[in-house]
């Protein structure tokens, strides 16, 4: 078996480097996501508290939808 060639090496340690960059994007993707999620079950959260709020203030004041 031949020992492989210094361009084989250098093209293998190219493309470890971009694997190893192409994880790191998508840890920061991940972690994003994970923010975006978060920040939309608060604004759900609150929107579900308002929609209670307001049918209340509806049965109150018996508004009905038309």
């Amino acid at each position: 078996m031949t020992a492989p060639s210094a361009d084989l090496v250098l093209e293998v340690r190219a493309i470890r480097a971009d694997l190893a960059e192409l994880r790191q994007d998508i840890a920061e993707a991940r972690r994003r996501l994970g923010h975006l999620e978060a920040q939309y079950a608060t604004i759900s959260g609150r929107l579900d508290r308002m929609a209670g709020g307001i049918g209340r203030i509806r049965d109150r004041l018996g508004l009905i939808d038309v």
